[in-house]
């Protein structure tokens, strides 16, 4: 894997470190290759371009003479107030790029200009990601439409998730989500493979998905169950997603795939309760999501929900997007963060101090807290981020133990 070597006029990435073979050797490799890394670092440096451009259509440099705060600025440049989260991530950007200073008074977060921002290359750095990958499009085309609206939210004339998930964002999320852009299905593939490793000695089971969306996930665990010879014992496999579109495009593409198999297409709302909605407690041997839970308006409420629909000794098992230090910016959010959906939800100081990606920490306190028993992260997050900050992706697991539900015993 790389590390990015930061230099306004040029882009360059160093070799991997050889100790991260080691450590990710449970996952295919061509899933870990050097095209992702290089993808990774590419992406990371252009989304700070794209922030350094955002914040010159935003006037910041004006008012960072001083020190100032994500609420301040809001306030003093009459941005809708949860903007702040936003603004917070480009205010973190500019302090990586050497462009601004930030200090901390207690929780608030002030920062100030270093030095002039410079001229963002968006174009050269775009024809270098798409030379380490095609595939690579997506992803940049999806940064770069986000990007376009930031002024427009900021402002209130426009808003994020009527433009972002309308229809001329719909064709660039399907892109995004493909499992050809392996930036994203690198996430498919490490919850997959957890759960495959969670599911190999039951003689049959039952899965429920979380959030399918068009079904890439769902794809992938259906090729790695099947390349491990377990996919015949499928009794159920329950496909969630809220999004009538959605859903309708995972079922066309996986009927077809698997047609033999027992798959079943629902919508399926996190933040109410599950058993009101179809969902029989104790019915699931695994309950699957990738990149869903992190927006839940109540996370544990969440968690206790997919709790409940496991059966005794069952796995949950959720691929995210992983912050690997606390107030971490990261290049996903820039296409998230000024999506309602990310924001509009329950803090909480132990396991979600603020909206969006969580810390592999923050996860297991969450798992604990809602009783799952054997909460892990995998890869090594902890060991991983020592010499690779970058890297974003993982997959939880807890398990639905017998004495789960027993207040005594969740308290391991």
């Amino acid at each position: 894997m790389t590390a990015l070597s930061f230099d306004v006029n040029k882009f360059e990435t160093k070799p991997s470190d050889p100790r991260l073979a080691q450590w990710l050797r449970q996952f295919p490799p061509a899933v870990f290759s050097e095209r992702l890394y290089q993808s990774i670092e590419l992406m990371e440096r252009y989304s700070i371009e794209l922030a350094v451009d955002i914040s010159r259509q935003l006037n910041l440099e004006d008012q960072l003479g001083a020190w100032r705060s994500a609420d301040e600025l809001c306030r003093l440049l009459s941005f809708q107030p949860r903007f702040k989260f936003a603004l917070r991530w480009i205010l973190e950007r500019l302090v990586e790029s050497g462009c601004a200073e930030t200090r901390a008074d207690g929780e608030i977060r002030s920062y100030r200009a270093r030095c002039a921002l410079w001229q963002p290359d968006l174009k050269g750095l775009r024809a270098i990601g798409v030379t380490i990958d095609p595939a690579n499009a997506a992803t940049l085309d999806l940064l770069d439409h986000a990007a376009s609206l930031y002024r427009a939210v900021a402002t209130g004339e426009q808003s994020s998730d009527h433009n972002l998930l309308g229809p001329q964002g719909v064709p660039l999320w399907l892109n995004y989500f493909h499992n050809d852009n392996l930036t994203y299905t690198v996430n498919n593939w490490v919850g997959a493979v957890l759960a495959a490793d969670h599911l190999s000695d039951r003689q049959t089971f039952r899965i429920l998905e979380l959030g399918a969306g068009t079904g890439s996930a769902s794809e992938i665990l259906l090729q790695l169950l099947a390349e491990r010879g377990v996919l015949p014992r499928i009794e159920r496999y329950l496909i969630t997603e809220p999004n009538a579109y959605f859903r309708r495009c995972s079922q066309r593409k996986l009927t077809v795939q698997y047609p033999n198999l027992p798959l079943e297409w629902a919508p399926l709302d996190l933040d109410l309760p599950w058993n009101t909605q179809g969902i029989t407690p104790g019915e699931f041997d695994l309950v699957y999501a990738v990149n869903v839970m992190h927006i839940s308006k109540n996370l544990l409420f969440s968690l206790n929900e997919a709790r409940s629909a496991l059966a005794s000794d069952s796995w949950l098992v959720i691929g995210e997007c992983l912050r690997p230090y606390d107030n971490q910016a990261i290049y996903p959010e820039l296409m998230f963060q000024i999506l309602d959906s990310f924001t509009n939800v329950e803090t909480d100081p132990e396991v979600r101090p603020n909206p969006g990606f969580l810390t592999a920490e923050q996860w297991r306190r969450a798992f604990s807290r809602a009783g799952f028993r054997h909460a892990k992260v995998a890869p090594d997050i902890d060991r991983i981020r020592e010499i690779y900050p970058h890297f974003f992706t993982g997959a939880i697991s807890g398990q639905n133990s017998a004495t789960a539900n027993d207040p005594e015993g969740s308290r391991d």
